[in-house]
Parts: C-alpha cells; sequence; structure tokens
C-alpha cells in the first residue's frame, strides 16, 4: 500500500519547516558554539595551573617525598625574608627602567629621522628592525662572544680608540655586567619603540606643521606643542608594552651572566627559576611566583590607567 505524506498548509505554502526548541536554540546562539570550543580549551589550559600553582604555594610539596603537608604562608614568609629575593627586584627594576628608558629615546630619535622620506629608507628600515626577529639566546650569545675576555673584540677595538690597554670584565665586573645586559637588551628591542613611534608620527597631519611654519614657529616648539601631544597616546602604549615585557628578563641573563657572579645579576624571573628548577623548593618558587604577579598586575593597573586618562589630539 502506497504510504500518504500529509501536507501542511504552510509547508504548501512555501514557509519553512518549524525548527525544534533545541535547533531554535542552537540557531540564535550559533556563533557563540562555534567559538565555546577554543574558549573552554583556553580557560582549561589557564585556570587549571593557577589554581594548582595556588595550591602548591600553600602547601609542602617535594617530589620524593609521599604527601605534601599545608604550611599555610610559610612560603610566602621565606620570600618575602629571603634578601636575594628582594634584591632580584631592586636588580629587575634597575635593569628594565634603564634599559626601557634609553630604548625609547633612541627610538624617537631614529623614528624622528626616518619619518621623512629619501633615498634608500625602505633597505635602511628593513635592516633597523632585524634585531626583533633574532631569539634573545641568539642575542645573548652574540653579546657574550664580543664581550668575552680575552677572545671578544671589545677590549681591543677600545684599546685602539682609547690609545691605551683596556681590560674590562664585562661579564664579571660590575657596573660593567650590568651595562652589558643593557646594551644587549637595548640592541634588540630599540626597533620595538622605533617601530611604534614611527608608526604615531605618520598619523600626524602634514597641515599641522605647514600652519606652524607659516606662524613662524621653530623646530623645536613644533616638536614640543604638535609632535608630543599627538604622540604621547603611542609614547604610552609602546612604554607600556616594553615596561612589561622587560620585567621578565631571562633569556640574555641565563647566556651572558648565569646570574651571577653570585647573585648580582638575580632578576625576578631569575631568582623564581633557580629557587624551583635548580635548588627545586618549587612551593616557595610557586608563592614568589604569585607575589611577583601580584606586583606585575599593580604596575598593569597603574600604566593601563595612565594610558586610559590620555585623550587623542
Amino acid at each position: 500500500m502506497a504510504e500518504v505524506f500529509r501536507i501542511t498548509p504552510m509547508e504548501a505554502a512555501g514557509a519553512p519547516p518549524r525548527l525544534s526548541s533545541l535547533a531554535a536554540w542552537s540557531e540564535r546562539h550559533f556563533k557563540w558554539l562555534l567559538v565555546a570550543p577554543a574558549v573552554l580549551l583556553i580557560l582549561a589550559l589557564s585556570i587549571y595551573p593557577l589554581v594548582f600553582s595556588l595550591v602548591v604555594s600553600f602547601i609542602n610539596y617535594d617530589f620524593q617525598v609521599p604527601g605534601h603537608d599545608f604550611v599555610g604562608l610559610r612560603n610566602f614568609e621565606r620570600v618575602i625574608a629571603d634578601p636575594v629575593a628582594r634584591r632580584s627586584l631592586v636588580i629587575t627594576a634597575f635593569l628594565s627602567g634603564t634599559s626601557v628608558i634609553i630604548e625609547f629615546g633612541l627610538g624617537l630619535l631614529v623614528a624622528l629621522a626616518m619619518v621623512k622620506s629619501f633615498r634608500g629608507r625602505g633597505l635602511v628600515m628593513s635592516i633597523l628592525i632585524v634585531p626583533l626577529f633574532i631569539s634573545p639566546v641568539i642575542v645573548g650569545q652574540a653579546w657574550t662572544l664580543m664581550l668575552q675576555r680575552p677572545f671578544g673584540p671589545t677590549n681591543y677595538v677600545l684599546s685602539q680608540i682609547l690609545g691605551q690597554e683596556v681590560t674590562i670584565s664585562w661579564l664579571t665586573q660590575a657596573p660593567w655586567l650590568y651595562i652589558s645586559l643593557i646594551l644587549a637588551d637595548v640592541w634588540q628591542w630599540t626597533p620595538f619603540m622605533f617601530v611604534i613611534l614611527l608608526a604615531g608620527l605618520t598619523a600626524i597631519p602634514n597641515n599641522l606643521y605647514e600652519a606652524a611654519e607659516l606662524d613662524g614657529v621653530g623646530a623645536w616648539d613644533a616638536f614640543r606643542w604638535i609632535t608630543l601631544p599627538h604622540l604621547m597616546p603611542m609614547i604610552l602604549l609602546a612604554l607600556t608594552f616594553r615596561l612589561l615585557d622587560a620585567i621578565r628578563m631571562f633569556d640574555t641573563i641565563f647566556i651572558m651572566t648565569g646570574g651571577g657572579p653570585g647573585t648580582q645579576t638575580y632578576t625576578a624571573t631569575y631568582y623564581l627559576y633557580t629557587i624551583g628548577f635548580a635548588q627545586f623548593n618549587l612551593s616557595q618558587a610557586t608563592a614568589g611566583s604569585w607575589l611577583f604577579l601580584i606586583f606585575t598586575a599593580l604596575v598593569v593597573i597603574l600604566l593601563v590607567r595612565r594610558l586610559l586618562k590620555v585623550e587623542p589630539v
């Protein structure tokens, strides 16, 4: 017997079939369903390590000892009471602050020099940004080879320039070891400042400078009253991103000085690495990481609030 298909009036009129409640809900939230797997994966890969590290910071975690005793705030107290930890924060602030200031100054000068078109400008810009694409480990190794006594050429070149023998221990003698780390960081990351500031300079309308020139405004006054106000949002953006990256300085220190001599070049990240992965005191290292995270979050909040207060001219 042939089957009889019953056609509803809506179907006969060409209307789309009515969706079920689940299908209708999926239709309304289709875009969220597409990104849900990625969001859940990111949350799983970020929230679980954070929660686990928070638990580890309150216990005595040891690979070889079964069972982990709850010790409360003892791990945090050890980090706070450790003079090496306190000194590592000072070294971090000094190295990152000095490097970022020098990088900003050099990047601004290079950006001002490159803002106008000239023959070979593209080639010069390509050469200037090459350090950005080099691994910090390679940068540290290259500067180590240049500064290392007695094989590095730095002392020889300085001896020829000054007319007397130069025997500086760049990687083992203070303050030269700090200068060496700053030089390596400045060489690699000045192009970052240059690129961002150049983008800000090219966005300033030329008619402002033309009007200032007609009014007899000098170059310094034009820079002070036109360039800086328009460039300030990009300046704060560049300083914020670069400072947040500089306080995590680790690679070049690991390659060039190894934290030494002694603990003289211990930054916060190198201190945490040494405590956790060299001395295997993971609980204290995790507690120190949370303290460093809080310190970094405060810096981020201050910088972002200052950045948001800047209004475009």
